[in-house]
């Protein structure tokens, strides 16, 4: 039961994932962010993101988003809350996204409006235990409109997933660059990860000499056998860490939710470029 549970928990990552990455990466989300005054892409992502922790410094985001660079991070925070409270950020994330979904769900709106329903009861409720983003987005009430509440449960789920990675992650004794450096040995171009998380060269080299000497990547920054095992071990923890949601799911009923996700999925898809640094598959398969 739990392996199945642990294997629904990455398909379903496969497919919600897309639809929360819409709010950052759509035409009309970076136009809402642009005309609120947010300037920039990364000034709308870390408003956007972190705005249900509230007005926040630098320190626990850096924390909570694992990956990007602490310099990176204190770049836009504390300063973009001089131009939008963390409450309007929130109005605007919302108000470009549903309209970045409403475009790109066209002729999908039944299927849009059904997968919002099923994901809803898995959302709800989640054990945040140690999940500060995911609790902090469970703080929110949901949205009555459906593209609306299928963003919103599709993002709780994800901050959900996410949480429980970074603390395989650093279960697996890896810090943030040290975790990208890795995943550029294996399947991921350095150039899709280094720049968008914001690590100078030389503390990616720092990373990769680290991980260089735990046997863990090769002279040439290819993962070793015993790297790639244990991101391999990383990405299994995360998957039992994301379970719970999808235990009480039937077999039959994982199926009709594949079959509801899949074109929201695919379509949403179209917002983004693969490879990404999320390391998100292509749910099109291509």
């Amino acid at each position: 039961m739990e392996d199945r549970a642990a294997s629904t928990a990455r398909t379903m990552w496969t497919l919600f994932e897309p639809v929360h990455a819409v709010a950052y990466f759509a035409p009309e989300a970076l136009a809402t962010y642009e005309d609120a005054g947010l300037r920039g892409f990364w000034r709308g992502y870390f408003a956007c993101r972190a705005a249900p922790l509230g007005p926040v410094g630098p320190e626990p985001v850096a924390a909570a988003f694992f990956s990007f660079a602490p310099a990176m991070v204190a770049r836009a925070l504390p300063d973009v809350w001089q131009l939008t409270a963390p409450e309007r950020a929130l109005e605007i994330r919302r108000a470009g996204t549903v309209a970045a979904l409403r475009r790109l769900l066209t002729g999908h709106e039944r299927e849009a409006e059904r997968a919002a329903e099923a994901l809803v009861p898995r959302a709800a409720g989640l054990d945040t235990a140690g999940r500060v983003l995911a609790a902090a987005h469970a703080s929110l009430d949901f949205p009555d409109q459906p593209l609306d509440r299928l963003w919103h449960a599709a993002t709780l789920l994800r901050e959900h997933r996410g949480d429980g990675h970074v603390a395989a992650l650093v279960a697996a004794g890896l810090d943030g660059c040290e975790a990208l450096a890795l995943r550029a040995g294996t399947d991921i171009p350095r150039a899709e990860l280094q720049p968008y998380r914001g690590w100078t060269d030389q503390e990616w080299e720092e990373a990769r000499l680290h991980l260089t000497e735990r046997g863990l990547l090769l002279p040439d920054g290819t993962a070793s056998r015993n790297g790639r095992e244990l991101l391999r071990a990383v990405e299994s923890a995360t998957d039992r860490a994301a379970e719970r949601p999808w235990r009480a799911l039937t077999p039959d009923a994982v199926r009709e939710l594949t079959t509801l996700l899949t074109p929201v999925s695919r379509a949403c898809a179209t917002a983004l470029r693969f490879p990404n640094p999320i390391g998100l598959p292509n749910p099109s398969g291509q």
